[in-house]
């Protein structure tokens, strides 16, 4: 558990103790610059954030309860994340791809006490809040403008954190569930706080560090990595709104690190100023979100004289294992399990622990493994056992000389562009179409998400569906980056002998379709 001084700012509230403590006294010091805005020193950071946490509770948020938030990036933003904090409450953060049928869900089963999301949105979500009792649902768009923007900046300086402990919950991040139901991972401030701070240590994050951060805030990466660890640093972000090839090598001469998935790295090893010049002043690469090609580790090596640290984590685990910081970066592995986090291979069938160099069921315990699900102790039971180990659903391998690598995905799991895609859900959805009998969404190799979804239909008859009318019914009913880059239409499904849809097949049989 994460320890801070008992006269450190918000000395009573775990996480943001942790996140406040190393930049305390030091209210000049920048946070973050974002060009066409004034930079923002840490004194600001935090007194927004105070701000963001007397709006909240101004509007009935206690601790304990959720406030959710589905807003385009921006520095307010993440004001709102440490005033939830601040205010005692779990914060709640909806992929801003997510449709209105699909935030129906998130806000019935959350329940939270407000909703945040962008202007151009509340008309249509703000009849889906008042259905889920939501109190109050304020906006805010990329500029940080907005009725919540307006209510933290209406609130007196100064706040007194809620007291929050090590077991409080912090964070409620829904991932997609194999039956089509997401399921809400519960973060406690000891999670999030231990391991912000392992990582620090362990990829030597300082002050004087200035972390590139392209990536979303709604996703455990953008959030929880790269923004806390920057934090539990005392360093400093180069704050963007997006990932743009161009404007990241813009940054580089004044940045130290870069944190991003796969795709980051092949669209800018495509761009002709990716060269070892505008990498000499970076000391480190990190990738992660999904799995990085052999061959991109080695044009990336070739171009800039710099190896990409590779790590591993989940949703309900944030990070496990990471290639070291000292020593052999070996593609196609995860490194080690980072100090403190046990994994282990288990036999998938048994449970027991296989050995070295086996192939079975990666499962994890430490201070990083989460709580439980949301409302769905049954599924807590089913996947984190009582001895503390965490059943990831990952196939994997540990070699003799301790790296992990992740040979699989047990649940069919198909992660494009860092995010996961369940089947299932869009199995569902394709199922419910005039024409088609039945379907089986897999993810092929694409050089730019790392996989990219796809989906193969058995017709009812000749001719009863076609792949563009597929993908336009798709387009309105699940975020974007779910939805299918190539469909094949097939008279039957290939089956083994107990009729099991063989996906594996499929993956064979179609596995060159995005290439080039």
């Amino acid at each position: 558990m994460p320890a801070t001084p008992t006269d450190a700012p918000y000395a009573g509230n775990l996480l943001a103790a942790a996140l406040r403590a190393p930049s305390a006294g030091d209210e000049g010091r920048v946070f973050a610059t974002q060009v066409g805005r004034p930079d923002l020193t840490y004194g600001a950071l935090w007194d927004g954030g105070e701000r963001m946490a007397a709006a909240l509770v101004a509007l009935g948020v206690k601790p304990g309860d959720r406030v959710a938030m589905q807003a385009e990036k921006s520095l307010e933003a993440v004001q709102l994340y440490l005033g939830v904090v601040l205010a005692g409450a779990a914060f709640l953060p909806l992929n801003t791809a997510y449709v209105p049928a699909e935030i129906e869900y998130f806000l019935g089963d959350a329940e939270p006490t407000v909703f945040v999301c962008d202007p151009a949105a509340l008309a249509a979500l703000e009849p889906i809040a008042a259905k889920a009792g939501v109190a109050a649902v304020m906006t805010l768009d990329a500029d940080g403008e907005g009725t919540m923007a307006d209510a933290a900046a209406a609130q007196a300086p100064g706040f007194a954190a809620a007291a929050r402990g090590a077991d409080d919950l912090a964070c409620i991040l829904y991932t997609s569930g194999t039956t089509g139901r997401s399921k809400g991972a519960m973060l406690t401030h000891s999670n999030l706080a231990s391991n912000a701070e392992t990582l620090r240590d362990y990829w030597r994050f300082t002050p004087a560090d200035r972390l590139i951060h392209a990536l979303p805030i709604f996703h455990a990466h953008g959030l929880y990595v790269a923004l806390n660890v920057t934090l539990v640093a005392g360093g400093a972000l180069i704050f963007q709104p997006k990932f743009d090839p161009d404007a990241v090598l813009a940054a580089m001469p004044a940045a130290t690190a870069l944190m991003g998935v796969p795709t980051f790295y092949t669209r800018l090893l495509d761009h002709p100023g990716m060269t070892r010049e505008a990498a000499a002043g970076m000391r480190l690469f990190v990738s992660g979100s999904a799995p990085m090609l052999a061959e991109t580790h080695a044009r990336w090596t070739e171009a800039t004289g710099h190896r990409i640290l590779e790590r591993y984590g989940m949703t309900e685990t944030s990070m496990n294992a990471s290639n070291p910081y000292d020593g052999d970066r070996r593609p196609g592995t995860v490194g080690f399990p980072l100090p403190g986090v046990e994994i282990i291979i288990t036999d998938p069938e048994t449970g027991a622990q296989m050995q070295a160099g086996e192939t079975g069921m990666l499962e994890v315990r430490g201070p990083n493994v989460f709580k439980g699900y949301w409302r769905m102790p049954e599924k807590t039971a089913e996947e984190k056992r009582e001895n503390g180990f965490f059943i990831t659903g990952d196939l994997a391998q540990i070699s003799e000389d301790g790296y992990v690598s992740i040979v699989g995905r047990a649940k069919d799991l198909v992660i494009s562009g860092g995010y996961n895609v369940y089947p299932k859900e869009v199995e569902g959805l394709i199922d419910d179409l005039p024409g088609v009998k039945e379907s089986a969404v897999i993810g092929l190799p694409h050089a730019d998400f790392g996989e990219g979804v796809a989906a193969v239909i058995a017709e009812t008859a000749p001719g009863s569906v076609d792949a563009e009318a597929v993908k336009a019914a798709l387009r309105d009913r699940i975020a974007r980056y779910k939805q299918p880059r190539a469909v094949f239409v097939v008279a039957e499904l290939p089956r083994n002998t107990m009729g099991k849809v063989q996906k594996n097949v499929l993956r064979e049989t179609y596995k060159d379709a995005f290439a080039g």
